[in-house]
């Protein structure tokens, strides 16, 4: 029987295949798929006429990396928001001006969105203030998100726009920010939800446009695969509707698991309603897990926490809903068939967090559901335990560290910082981490993540519990099949084997 001639040879330089699959020097290609790996020799023998060949050119070529955790839609939306990052802002007065710049010639009561600051890298160290947006945005309605997501300044037109004021009493599960008796602006947690109700959402078309500029940014860093993590928050429906147009369109530049919005603001109901439930798609898009969220974040001090932060002895973080609320949202959502991704960063958040898959497991006992936890910082070894227990994932950030160890130690203390984010334990038990950005919480460039999980250096310079550092090759297995063992699909991606999908990532060097 004649060979079947490869549609694709990649040659001329060094094809790592994955954890435990070893170097090889050239890969064949058919359908988008590998078919066979090897010497150069062996492989050269199923070109034809027709094979497109890729000279490698002495460089490496590595499975696709796979960002578990980000949110694709919010970082090519974010690319038309005001840049209030560390680097284009780092003082009030420099904030200031890029929302200035922001407001433009926009008319009066036209909303204006930024997201990116951190008061930890600011001169001043602190948050920007709403007396402070009103000199420079007197008319318009103005937010601005912290990095993290979990909280934001409004200015006066906002808090004005949602009825707010300093007698409106306190949200469950958030808070708005008083000194001397007035609003500061700064609202935490579930406090942000009537600004994003109050907020135009995007239109279909900026929808599509934001999905093909994440993803093309994405590509270009080789990720070829991206959790969603929160399909829902910007648009509600239809920012699932939206990728539905971006893929039938051509406009969804790499393989998307989405992630449904849960909770009161989430689209749940609409999704089963519509029988998109987690596996519903193929290897393009693909319905994945929905996101409950049960904490906020460390450095904005609403991480929740079984022991206070420094500094504030009754300051434990926030719960956003309680331990019922949550038992119910788990159990609905693992009873309709769903992978669940709880967020949980805090130690208080991950107990909260095991206690209802445990409950709605016992409910309805399921075989590999692989229950994710997103994120789970700060945990405990007796926590893995019980993860491993019940057959659950997670989808870390290693680049955390990086970004934010600095902050950590002055909120949280060498200790508590040194033992967070423990991707050698969470190795060591099993547990498949998919190592991810959370961007644009952080840098979406895999190699800041990559080098943030082998050295586990701060950008100040600090190296916080080097024992938890993995190796390269660990690492990359962390980014690549990791993921794809968190949405299923550790079978068809995450390694160059004889019958996976052929993503690859070439790179500038070893």
């Amino acid at each position: 029987m004649e060979n079947v001639k490869a549609e694709l040879i990649v040659k001329g330089g060094r094809i790592w295949r994955g954890v435990g699959g070893g170097v090889v020097q050239a890969l064949a290609v058919s359908r988008g798929r590998v078919t066979a790996a090897g010497d150069d020799g062996e492989i050269d023998g199923l070109a034809g006429p027709e094979t497109r060949i890729i000279d490698l050119r002495g460089r490496l070529a590595i499975p696709g990396f796979y960002d578990a955790h980000m949110h694709l839609l919010p970082l090519g939306l974010a690319q038309r928001e005001v840049d209030v990052r560390p680097e284009s802002a780092p003082t009030v007065l420099d904030l200031l001006e890029q929302v200035r710049l922001g407001v433009g010639s926009r008319p009066p009561g036209e909303w204006v969105y930024g997201r990116g600051y951190d008061q930890f890298f600011m001169s001043e160290r602190r948050h920007p203030l709403r007396q402070e947006l009103d000199l420079v945005a007197p008319r318009n309605p103005v937010y601005i998100k912290r990095c993290c997501g979990h909280m934001g300044v409004a200015n006066s037109a906002a808090l004005a726009a949602i009825g707010v004021t300093e007698a409106t009493p306190q949200p469950d599960g958030g808070h708005r920010e008083m000194q001397n008796g007035r609003l500061t602006g700064l609202l935490q947690e579930r406090a942000q939800d009537a600004i994003f109700a109050a907020m135009p959402p995007p239109g279909s078309e900026e929808l599509v446009q934001g999905i093909e500029d994440g993803g093309r940014l994405l590509l270009a860093k080789g990720i070829t695969s991206a959790m969603d993590a929160g399909v829902g928050m910007r648009a509600g429906p239809a920012d699932f509707e939206a990728y539905e147009q971006a893929r039938d369109q051509g406009r969804l530049p790499v393989r998307a698991y989405l992630c449904l919005l849960g909770g009161p603001n989430g689209i749940v109901d609409w999704a089963y309603a519509r029988g998109l439930f987690t596996g519903v798609g193929d290897h393009r898009m693909k319905v994945g897990p929905v996101k409950i969220f049960t904490d906020g974040s460390a450095g904005g001090r609403t991480a929740a926490m079984r022991e206070a932060y420094l500094g504030d002895d009754e300051g434990h973080g926030i719960l956003l809903f309680s331990d019922d609320e949550v038992d119910a949202m788990v159990l609905d959502c693992h009873t309709k068939g769903y992978q669940l991704a709880i967020h949980a960063i805090g130690d208080a958040a991950i107990d909260q967090a095991l206690a209802a898959v445990s409950a709605a497991l016992e409910t309805l006992p399921a075989e590999n559901r692989r229950h994710r936890i997103e994120h789970c910082g700060f945990i405990h070894a007796e926590q893995i335990a019980e993860m491993k227990r019940l057959g659950m994932t997670l989808a870390p950030q290693p680049v955390f560290m990086r970004q934010f160890g600095d902050a950590y130690l002055e909120v949280l203390g060498e200790a508590r910082t040194a033992a967070a984010y423990p991707m050698a334990s969470w190795t060591r038990a099993g547990l498949h981490p998919a190592a991810s950005t959370d961007s644009p919480v952080s840098d979406y460039d895999p190699f800041a993540n990559l080098h943030a999980g082998v050295t586990r250096r701060t950008v100040g310079g600090r190296v916080i519990g080097a024992e938890e550092c993995l190796g390269v090759e660990d690492m990359l297995g962390a980014m690549t099949w990791n993921g794809a063992y968190s949405s299923f699909d550790e079978t068809e991606r995450g390694r160059l084997d004889p019958g996976m999908l052929a993503d690859m990532a070439v790179l500038s060097k070893d």
